[in-house]
This record gives C-alpha cells, structure tokens and sequence, in this order.
C-alpha cells in the first residue's frame, strides 16, 4: 500500500497531457464480449479499475492484450458468470450483464462493489432488462439474468436522482443484439454513454440519439469486431484544472475536448480565473483575487458529481462564503471531514456544504474515502502550508493514471511513499 506525501507551496506552470476516459473505457472493453472477433481499443488509461475488468475478461475466457495504452480483445468464446473475487472490487464490473446477456441470453454477476459514496443501487439496470424479456433473480449476493429471447422494448431509466450512466450503457449493449426496436427514454447525457455507442456502431450495431435523453436502438443479428479510441477523460481534465485554479500560474490542459469541460470551465470563469481554449486544449490563468460560487450538481451537461470534491477543496481557499448542493449522490461528502482537518470552515447542511474560505490551509495527516474525496485531498495539499500525508490512496489509482507524476511535472513537490 502507498501513501502521497503533498508539500504545500510549489507553483503550477506548463502542460499536461489528460488520459484517456476511465468511464468510457470500462464499458467500451465489456462491450468487446458482444464479438467473436478482435477489437481493438487505443488510448486505454493505466489504472486499477482498467486491470480488474481487463482480469474480468480474462477469467471469463477472452484472450486480451494490452500495450503503451492499446488493448486487444477477443472474446471468441465466453463464460456467463464472473467471479466474485474480482467483481467485488469495482462497481463498474456491472456493465458486462448488459453485452453477455445481449451475446448469451444469460449471464451471472456478483453485485458489484467499489468506492462508498452512498447507495448506487443497480435496480434501473435489471429494470432496463426485464423490459427487454429477460427474467432476472437476486441471491446470494449474486444478480442472475436469462432470457430465451431478447424483444426490443420502451424503457425509461431515470431514477430519483437523476439518469443512470452504467444502466444506459448496459441496457444499450443488451439491446443492440435483441429483436425489434429499443427506446431509452431518459437515457443518460454523459459523453461517456455517446462515446460506448460510437463503438458499437462501428461494430455494427444501428443506434441514434446517444448523447440526448433518448436512444432509439435497431437491433441486430450479429456484431463485429472494431477499432476505436477512448475520447479524454474530463472528470481528469476538470481535476487538473481546479488544481491550476488553487496553485497555478498557467497551465494548459491537453489532449482535451472543451466542449466536455463547459460546467467545469464556466464557474470558473465565473470565479474570475482566465480560461482560453482551442480544438484540443484549455488553459488557465491564475489572475488575482477570485469570488466564491454557488453551485449544485447535476447530470450531465450539468456540473459534475465527479467534481464536487476537488471544488470543495478550492472554494475552501476562496474569499466569500460558497455552496455547493449535492444532488446526484448527497452522502458524498466525507472528505469534508478530512479538509476541516486541514483547517477548511465548511458546514455540512443537509445535502449543501456551506464552505466559508480561509487564508490558508495547513497540512496534516489525512484519510482519503473514495476516488474523487483523493483527488481533493492532493489538490488541498498544493496550496497548504507544510506537508499533506494523505494515505489509502489506492483510491486515487482507481480514476487517475500517474497524478503525482503529472501535477510533478507542472511544479508540484509530491512523492509517493511504500508503507
């Protein structure tokens, strides 16, 4: 196990390339189970979650191999059930029911596990299924679905809070295979689901509307293999830019779309940091004194659940008094506790953190809960006075490939420590 070791002080300046989407890859290499033949995914990111489902694939018989961010699949003959071992590990592990159900009418799939920020409930997914024919039992830990036949099917997958983005992805891989016509009403927006249907079309699948809140899905007989690259990932490139907004002089973000970074450059801006873009990349000017924000999150196009923390972390160094709402999973506030240990004022009402900036935060020990909670920690620790030991941080290299060696090479003073 590692711990990060932050010392607060050091300057950001320079570039940054951003990986490759976390949340685009898991659900594009399940998807790779729907083909006998070889597909073929670039800009893979290196990260713990990437090496469970890349294990996932393998125990359930695909030959995978993967190269300087390439990975090959062929899935020419497949189990149906995963093993808990390893499914336990990640929640996103979920999104292969969807593409063997879709491929072999069947398919059995420890619930999944992952980071804990609250109840993410899988019911929408196995909703989502049943709509589309296929019987589904709960036991023993264990979620089973099978189907003689799939029947394309109207589904609407909005839940309480909000369009589900694994549920849009698994109901959409089990339904490019299924007879008829599949509507997804309140499908989920993220560019992530447009990205995973990008895909599939390229395998050959017939689908419109991804990317709106409804996907219209013909199925078809059979699938074939592809070539495909994962789009940036932009809950990586917003962490690397609310770091250059805490500890920055200037520092441009490349390999990016900024059309996917809008709800995270617009406040910001808002904020008064000077944000210029092109094509592929976005910088950020650190400029003076900034004003406090008050944000909620949302689904996408809205500002993000996957970066509530990292903001909290800045606003905590912000003039002014700031809120931010959680309305996607509002449990996910625990890295509050570790902030105020650095000295942040925030209070916690309800599902609103009301975050009263101070001078300066002062680091200390602290415990990282989940993969975004992580990033937070690390961001806090630029700017904080003395050392951050910021432990579990197993956490972090579920979502970010090389943090300490990226924000390094802007400036930032961090070592990775073996304990």
């Amino acid at each position: 196990m590692d711990k990060i070791i932050v010392h607060g002080g050091a300057a950001l300046n320079g570039s940054v390339r951003i990986s490759g989407s976390k949340n685009s890859a898991l659900p594009i290499l399940a998807a790779t189970l729907l083909t006998k033949e070889p597909c073929v995914i670039s800009r893979v990111p290196d990260l713990s979650d990437i090496h469970y489902m890349l294990t996932i694939l393998s125990e359930l018989g695909c030959e995978v191999e993967r190269a300087s961010g390439i990975v090959t699949v062929k899935a020419e003959k497949v189990l149906t059930e995963a093993p808990y071992d390893i499914v336990r590990k990640m929640r996103a592990s979920v999104c292969i029911l969807g593409p063997l159900l879709g491929r072999e009418k069947e398919a059995t799939v420890s619930l999944p596990g992952g980071c804990v920020i609250g109840d993410r409930p899988i019911d929408l997914h196995l909703r989502g299924f049943e709509a589309l024919g296929a019987a589904v039992r709960v036991q023993g830990g264990n979620v089973k679905v099978l189907a003689p036949e799939l029947k394309g099917a109207t589904i609407n997958l909005r839940g309480k809070f909000g369009s589900t983005v694994l549920g849009t992805d698994n109901v959409m891989m089990a339904a490019v295979l299924a007879e008829g016509t599949t509507v997804i009403d309140g499908a989920a927006e993220e560019p992530e689901v447009e990205d995973l249907a990008n895909f599939l079309i390229k395998m050959g699948a017939r689908i419109e509307g991804a990317g709106t809140r409804r996907i219209i899905i013909e199925g078809v007989k059979e699938l074939h293999g592809a070539e495909h690259e994962v789009i940036p990932d932009r809950i990586e490139a917003g962490t690397f830019l609310v770091a250059a907004a805490i500890a920055g002089k200037e520092v441009t973000l490349k390999r990016v779309d900024p059309a996917h970074l809008q709800a995270v450059i617009e406040p910001l801006a808002h904020a008064g940091y000077e944000i210029s873009n092109g094509k592929d990349y976005v910088t950020l000017k650190a400029n003076g004194s900034h004003k406090s924000l008050t944000l909620e999150t949302l689904p996408y196009p809205g500002f993000p659940t996957d970066m509530q923390a990292q903001m909290c972390a800045l606003l905590a160094m912000t003039n002014g008094v700031s809120a931010i709402t959680e309305n996607v999973f509002p449990q996910r506030f625990m890295h509050v506790a570790e902030l105020k240990r650095m000295g942040a004022n925030i209070e916690l009402q309800g599902a609103t953190a009301v975050i009263t900036g101070v001078d300066r935060l002062s680091g200390a020990p602290v415990m990282a809960s989940d993969l975004r909670a992580s990033a937070a920690l690390v961001l806090a620790g630029l700017k904080a006075d003395g050392m951050t030991e910021i432990n579990r941080v197993y956490h972090i290299d579920r979502g970010y490939e090389s943090i300490d060696d990226k924000l390094n090479g802007l400036g930032a003073q961090i070592e990775r420590v073996k304990i």
